[in-house]
């Protein structure tokens, strides 16, 4: 595979011209994930990143991680009483209540295992 290259005059050299990668739209849980590859998986992260396949995979992982947790807060809302009339008629509880699911829903360790550390 050919990559061709476009270069510039500065003083007596010719410099390349290059672009970086768009940086990747990693979230949390994609830097989570990285942190334990890093940690725990050296090699697999090693050759991600040589392959240039680890921002994708990090990627993947945190939109994986944020569906997951969107879906649970679906499920969780109407079991708590979070429901469209309790917006309607007091917001702030509304608020309170939907921050509480959230928290708890970060803060459950089954959801880090399935996401950052999966066998």
């Amino acid at each position: 595979m050919a990559i061709k290259l476009t270069y510039h005059w500065e003083g007596d050299y010719l410099i390349p011209d290059l672009t970086p990668p768009p940086e990747p739209k990693i979230g949390v849980w994609g830097r989570r994930r990285k942190r334990y590859l890093q940690q725990h998986r050296e090699p697999i992260y090693t050759g991600m990143l040589l392959s240039g396949s680890l921002n994708a995979h990090l990627e993947e992982i945190d939109k994986q991680a944020e569906k997951m947790l969107d879906l649970l807060m679906e499920q969780m809302a109407p079991r708590e009483g979070v429901t469209e009339k309790l917006k309607a008629e007091n917001q702030l509880e509304w608020v309170k209540k939907m921050n509480n699911i959230q928290i708890i829903l970060v803060s459950i360790k089954k959801l880090e295992k399935l996401f950052i550390a999966p066998k």
